[in-house]
């Protein structure tokens, strides 16, 4: 029992109650909701401030984003007609370097003919009526 006993913490004076004013109750009582449609305006403008801000930026993105498009057709067009390019090319290769085609290959690219052969001129059928 000789045991140390923790001493009571030490209490502190209550405040006396403030009296509100019969006016202020009245007002209270009045507009209950008035701080939270306080809260709710503020959250609706901040909204449509950040509403506003997005829909400018996406008006500013949709040009940018319509001439990547564009260009991006431009591209695959062209990578189209490149790659038709190449696959006549593969298919014309190993003609081209066969010498038994040599003679064929070389007629198509000139002008000039085997001596053995005589060159074809067509003609259209009113120009041979008209002389």
């Amino acid at each position: 029992m000789n045991a140390f006993q923790p001493s009571p913490p030490p209490q502190q004076p209550i405040a006396p109650r403030r009296r509100v004013s019969q006016s202020a109750r009245r007002q209270q009582q009045r507009h209950p909701y008035r701080a939270m449609g306080c809260e709710m305006l503020l959250k609706l403008v901040a909204n449509g401030v950040i509403s506003a801000a997005a829909i400018a930026a996406l008006a500013q993105l949709l040009p940018y984003h319509l001439s990547q498009q564009s260009k991006l057709r431009e591209v695959r067009a062209e990578a189209r007609q490149t790659e038709k390019r190449v696959t006549d090319l593969r298919t014309n290769f190993s003609r081209y370097f066969d010498p038994q085609q040599a003679k064929s290959v070389m007629q198509e690219q000139s002008y000039r003919r085997d001596p053995t052969q005589r060159q074809v001129v067509w003609q259209d059928q009113d120009i041979r009526d008209s002389r």
